[in-house]
């Protein structure tokens, strides 16, 4: 069984390559999922139902976010009516559901009668927004993946501290297929396989305009740096380019096999 997944999306130029590297990555590996993380889909800042739309007809099977979820005015929307857009799973829970949407997806392959898939996302707290600890939530969300029988699970860990995904992806060693890293858009070259059967890489990388500050325009990161007075977000523009891993699971015990990663910029559209 195999798992395409793609880093962050970022803006426009990322989606169009996007659906150009499904295109050429699904004739060559023949993925059983597509998982994308799409939380700056949308013009850098979240994404849009219209845009979920169109990455669930090019093949896309779960979405996930991050810490960009909800900065679009239909958000909340959104994730209470779609279950395979995924907002982090260590958001508080509370008896007052004050955080719709869920964490968490089950889908099955469209080929492979019997096959399943569980996703997880967490966001990690260094750097980050104090959420509940992703340790805790992680093991909770994995237990109860277990318990219904899912052997294949892939963690998607949106995170800033390099130490924080690699000291996560040790805690749920030997638990799960594959832990993924997204957030900061700068591909990690250190994809394995760990002795206990689970695949791993520090961060996927962005998929989007490589020609750019994680996706933002060059001039407005390099002048907000130099004068650290506030800028006006603009997302890069011109061709894009992708991150991805593919990773190779026996379905049967839910261990990784392969992880084999991707960085290619798109010269022409």
């Amino acid at each position: 069984m195999k798992i395409l997944f793609f880093g962050d999306v970022f803006g426009k130029p990322g989606r169009q390559a996007l659906k150009m590297a499904i295109y050429k990555l699904s004739a060559e590996h023949s993925p059983d999922f597509i998982v994308v993380n799409a939380e700056n889909a949308a013009h850098g800042k979240g994404i849009t139902a219209a845009i979920a739309t169109e990455l669930f007809e090019v093949g896309v099977d779960v979405i996930t976010t991050g810490n960009h979820a909800w900065d679009q005015q239909e958000s909340i929307e959104l994730f209470k009516r779609n279950d395979r857009i995924l907002r982090p799973a260590n958001y508080p829970q509370t008896d007052l559901d004050l955080v719709p949407g869920k964490g968490v997806a089950v889908v099955s392959s469209k080929n492979r009668p019997g096959v399943r898939l569980g996703v997880v996302l967490l966001m990690g707290r260094v750097f980050m927004d104090p959420l509940d600890c992703p340790f805790h939530a992680g093991r909770r969300e994995i237990q109860k993946l277990a318990s219904l029988g899912i052997k294949n699970i892939l963690v998607d860990f949106h995170a800033e501290a390099s130490s924080e995904k690699q000291a996560f992806t040790y805690f749920v060693e030997g638990q799960v297929s594959a832990v993924l890293g997204t957030h900061s858009h700068v591909q990690t070259a250190d994809e394995r396989i760990l002795p206990g059967g689970t695949a791993a890489i520090t961060d996927v990388g962005m998929t989007g305009c490589f020609d750019s500050v994680i996706g933002v325009k060059k001039e407005v990161s390099i002048k907000k740096f130099i004068s650290k007075m506030p800028s006006r977000f603009e997302p890069a523009e011109g061709p894009g380019g992708y991150g991805a891993v593919v990773v190779d699971v026996d379905e049967h015990t839910g261990k990784a096999r392969q992880i084999l990663r991707f960085r290619e910029e798109v010269i022409k559209w």
